[in-house]
């Protein structure tokens, strides 16, 4: 329990030191790169929550595939040795309202609770094992109870895909197709 403990800090140290980095960082590729440690940090604390698969899915699809698509675009894009404009206007003017406004709200919510849940041992957890955040569970929870969501939010990312090749065939010039082209088939167009 005490090593929990201690894994809980460091990894909480962790994620809120990457997410810190992200923000502050000038150089895009190092700010990706401490995404990168944030997620991983963010991985470790679901794991001391007992959700294997949200760990799992945290380290394959952000850390690992979203995270490889950010360094490309990075690269691609370049920039990666120009430090972020240090230009802002009005929003970096608002930024320190803000966050004070954010950190008043949550000291209110902190003392409004009184911390009376840290004696305690959280939530209970379901007595069937060690069936809480594995697979098997939330596969049955995505085609039983939560079918119609999971099945619309794949119908609406294969929309997104399709518009993107729509997109960026057009922004590419093959618009300009004319009729004859092999690609629109002879005389297809004509009438």
């Amino acid at each position: 329990m005490v090593l929990q403990g201690i894994l809980f800090f460091i990894a909480a140290a962790g994620a809120i030191g990457g997410a810190v980095a992200v923000v502050l960082l000038r150089n895009p590729f190092f700010s990706v790169l401490a995404l990168v440690c944030h997620l991983f940090a963010l991985a470790v604390l679901f794991l001391l929550l007992y959700a294997q698969f949200i760990a799992a899915a945290q380290l394959i699809v952000y850390a690992g595939a979203v995270m490889v698509l950010y360094v490309f675009v990075v690269s691609y894009v370049g920039g990666a040795d120009e430090p972020i404009d240090e230009g802002g206007g009005a929003p970096r003017a608002l930024a320190p309202i803000f966050a004070g406004a954010l950190l008043v709200v949550l000291a209110l919510a902190l003392a409004g609770s009184a911390l009376t849940l840290l004696d305690t041992n959280g939530a209970k957890l379901p007595d069937n094992g060690n069936a809480y955040g594995t697979p098997e569970q939330i596969g049955e929870l995505l085609l039983t109870k939560y079918l119609l969501p999971f099945e619309v939010a794949s119908f609406l990312l294969t929309v997104a895909a399709v518009c993107a090749v729509v997109l960026a065939r057009r922004r590419r010039g093959l618009e300009e197709l004319t009729d004859d082209s092999p690609l629109l088939g002879e005389g297809l167009g004509k009438r």
